[in-house]
């Protein structure tokens, strides 16, 4: 599933300088949407690129007239409404403006906005979900129960948005029922919250992986190769880097260029990975070769840990060095190997932490991800391949 975040930039928090810093704040650190008013959409629009959706009054006949001038990607019926309780909900939904509005052929709009006071708007929320491309909730008096319930009900019916004010209840957000929001509406305009809650939803999104332990079965020089270091648009810490190898199914954990040494600068933006025939993890799970990155990728950076995230290729700089042949086996006894440049300066994980790869020896143990599968032009696929 891929998180959203939202940020709520109408005319309830603040004036139009107050909105407009919020939407340039949240275009900065990444939000994917802002909802704003439908007369603010051309002006909002001009502060950066981003998804906005406006709200609508619900006025079927206005919104027919004026659908092709709105400007926005998505417009949001239940401001000053039913929705918001403005109007009182009627007994009987097949009787609600709102939903009769969301039914339209044409104009209707996208999505649905409901503040759940009790179970009766509780079950409003779950009515217009069955209508709306995107359902936007927030909590009044309680906020996990009535979230839990329509994620247990609605299903994949619609993106059900919940309405928060802390990168914390964003995350309660995203984990709840172990599924989860498909996305937050954020009210705030503290920075550090906005930053935050982007942060949050790109962890929601990144993959944990299971590392573990192989053993230097042979340690050799080898002539020189054509070598590939990566250079990111990102600084990495001390205890990450990136998965590359000569097997997809077996890659072996090579330490960013974190550390100082008397003779080479640290350079924390880069990986050198290896030889222009090895693989390099993606984020989407896949590889590529190395030989074929370019600026404007992305790479997966992992952890000491299997933590993972992604940055961008900023350049692949290729030299031709004299190179180490590395193997190693796994616990299960499967062989894999890569080349990786003869010097100091490149550290693997081992054991005893981080070690340059000129110091290991056959017995050593090193970090590596290991998985039973084959790749095909970098996609997994279940297929038997011999790589020697």
């Amino acid at each position: 599933m891929t998180r959203s975040v939202w940020l709520k930039a109408d005319s309830e928090v603040g004036d139009w300088e107050t909105r407009k810093r919020r939407i340039t704040a949240g275009i900065e650190a990444g939000v994917d949407w802002v909802l704003v008013d439908e007369e603010d959409v051309d002006r909002a629009s001009e502060l950066g690129e981003i998804n906005i959706a406006a709200f609508t009054n619900g006025d079927v006949h206005v919104m027919e007239a004026e659908a092709e001038d709105s400007g926005a990607d998505a417009t949001i019926v239940g401001k000053d409404g039913e929705g918001d309780g403005t109007v009182d909900l009627p007994s009987d939904f097949s009787g609600s403006a709102d939903l009769s509005t969301l039914r339209q052929n044409g104009a209707a709009p996208d999505g649905g906005y409901v503040r759940i006071f009790d179970e009766d708007y509780e079950a409003f929320a779950e009515a217009v979900a069955a209508e709306a491309d995107f359902t936007i909730v927030i909590g009044e008096n309680w906020q996990i129960i009535p979230l839990e319930n329509l994620i247990a009900r609605v299903g994949e019916e619609t993106d059900l948005i919940a309405g928060v004010r802390t990168a914390e209840d964003a995350r309660t957000a995203y984990e709840t029922l172990e599924i989860g929001a498909d996305g937050v509406l954020l009210d705030t305009d503290d920075l550090d919250e906005i930053r935050k809650t982007v942060e949050v939803r790109d962890e929601m999104g990144r993959e944990s992986l299971d590392l573990e332990y192989a053993e230097v079965t042979a340690i050799e020089q080898t002539g020189s190769a054509d070598r590939v270091c990566i250079d990111t648009g990102s600084l990495m810490e001390h205890d990450e880097g990136m998965l590359v190898g000569s097997m997809a199914r077996g890659l072996f954990f090579v330490h960013a260029e974190t550390a100082e040494s008397p003779y080479v600068a640290s350079r924390p933006f880069r990986v050198n990975a290896g030889a222009v025939h090895a693989y390099v993890r993606t984020p989407d799970g896949g590889t590529k070769y190395l030989s074929e990155l370019q600026s404007g990728d992305e790479v997966q950076i992992v952890d000491a840990d299997g933590h993972t995230r992604e940055a961008i290729v900023g350049r692949a700089k290729i030299e031709k060095r004299p190179m180490f042949r590395v193997q190693a086996e796994t616990e299960d006894g499967d062989r894999i190997e890569t080349l990786l440049q003869n010097a100091e300066t490149i550290k693997v994980h081992t054991r005893d932490g981080r070690t340059a790869v000129t110091n290991l020896e056959p017995g050593d143990e090193i970090f590596i991800y290991h998985e039973d599968t084959a790749t095909h032009f970098g996609e997994r696929i279940e297929e038997s391949i011999i790589e020697k």
